[in-house]
């Protein structure tokens, strides 16, 4: 009995070990037979956005566009580029929404600008307009003649 429990929990453990393990979906047939041009294809894959699940690279990703993505990437290495040129060949080809870390331009930094931009401009109005109503309070003091009529108002009420 202790030897079929020891056996279970073994395959259970196996199991798990196994869904556990990354996933990579590249398929035995685009493996390059060349090992430094596939650990290239695999270091380029893995920094390529994969245009139809949108937030795994073309190296995770099933979908048949990763897959012929895969293959231009290895067929690009294999013609002897080097890894800028494949990727400057696939942001040219489909966008620079294919790069998981997008590269710093002024579109990109006033993309990510904007927000602080705006909470600024948010502070300085608050700060202005919190200025202009202590000045619009300073200017309307009571005179003392007010005060005095102020005065005769809430001493009738009591």
């Amino acid at each position: 009995m202790r030897r079929l429990f020891i056996g279970a929990l073994t395959a259970a453990l196996g199991l798990l070990n196994l869904a556990l393990q990354p996933v990579l979906a590249v398929q035995p047939d685009e493996i390059l037979d060349n090992p430094v041009l596939e650990a290239r294809a695999r270091a380029l894959s893995a920094e390529l956005r994969c245009m139809v699940c949108q937030n795994q690279s073309i190296d995770d990703s099933d979908a048949e566009l990763a897959r012929d993505l895969r293959v231009l990437v290895r067929e690009r290495l294999k013609t002897g580029d080097s890894n800028e040129e494949v990727i400057a060949y696939v942001v040219d080809r489909y966008g620079e929404f294919v790069l998981l870390k997008p590269r710093f331009s002024y579109r990109n930094a006033l993309l990510w600008g904007a927000p602080v931009i705006l909470l600024a401009m948010g502070g300085v109005l608050i700060v202005t307009s919190a200025r202009r109503r202590k000045a619009d309070g300073v200017v309307s003091s009571l005179s003392a003649e007010e005060k005095k009529r102020l005065d005769q108002i809430l001493n009738e009420r009591e």
